[in-house]
């Protein structure tokens, strides 16, 4: 995953019929997003605002290169959406589907491996680039283009943090939502390398939750890796064991660095500077 990833200009959205996909369609072209085509199993041949509909990938990549992929497919056919986008070997797929049962998902891990594809999601937001590519479901009117870098595990405190960055005067070059599922594609530690590597990239938010360890390995990473300051909060400190909090994978296990505040002091003691609220955090920054 590199700076490219996120930049393609060719961006085709299966599952574009739908009221969701036709919807962020409209507001994702809006932005700038250059979304060339769709797909549409039963609708194909058909056209959405001018936007060619057809029934397969394979189909539009006779006519066009894709470059990106962002999937609105419900739950139960978002499996075959997302393997159908590896198999065309799309470079960048987005889930923005929910409530995908988790052996699809570990079916789909599988077909990741070794193929070249970066998948986003599911059950997230997407990407935004302020003044590049909205890639999904985020309101993109609350970032403003600069050299901070976000990658969340929740939506909507993503939008805060967006929104109280740009209101102090740190501009964004990427917000990146990986979404709150126990299996997922790419993860906080793939964000990291990628902020590390951009010249670009001066400071880093991230944001986490309870329910898994997926914070502990971006804080082993951080510590090894990692130059630039990292800002994190990890929602959740109230918490009660054992109950799911939203996400699937928000959910407070019997594993004792699952909560929020063992997180918290792991990403303390690995350099980070971490806050007990957005607002805090932003504090922090500042």
């Amino acid at each position: 995953m590199n700076q490219a990833t996120f930049t393609g200009k060719n961006v085709i959205v299966q599952g574009i019929t739908g009221t969701h996909g036709a919807f962020h369609t409209r507001n994702m072209v809006r932005y700038g997003t250059q979304v060339v085509a769709g797909t549409s199993p039963t609708k194909a041949g058909t056209q959405l605002d001018g936007i060619p509909v057809y029934a397969r990938i394979a189909d539009i990549q006779a006519d066009m290169p894709v470059e990106a992929s962002v999937i609105f497919v419900p739950a139960p056919f978002a499996k075959a959406a997302i393997l159908e986008a590896i198999a065309a070997k799309v470079p960048l797929i987005v889930c923005i589907t929910e409530n995908i049962p988790v052996h699809d998902m570990l079916i789909i891990q599988q077909h990741l491996q070794g193929s070249g594809s970066v998948l986003i999601g599911p059950n997230c937001p997407g990407v935004l680039v302020p003044d590049g590519n909205l890639l999904g479901i985020i309101p993109a009117h609350l970032a403003t283009p600069g050299d901070t870098a976000a990658v969340s595990r929740s939506g909507t405190l993503t939008y805060e943090a967006m929104d109280l960055l740009t209101s102090h005067g740190f501009g964004q070059k990427y917000i990146i939502g990986i979404g709150g599922d126990m299996v997922r594609g790419t993860g906080f530690t793939e964000c990291l390398e990628l902020f590390e590597a951009d010249p670009d990239i001066k400071r880093i938010v991230m944001i986490g939750e309870i329910g898994g360890t997926d914070e502990v390995r971006a804080a082993d990473y951080i510590q090894h890796n990692v130059t630039k300051p990292v800002y994190a909060y990890v929602a959740g400190h109230s918490a009660p064991v054992g109950v799911q909090m939203g996400h699937a994978g928000a959910i407070l296990g019997t594993n004792s660095m699952e909560s929020a505040q063992a997180k918290t002091d792991y990403l303390r003691q690995s350099g980070v500077t971490v806050a007990d609220s957005i607002s805090e955090l932003i504090s922090a920054i500042e």
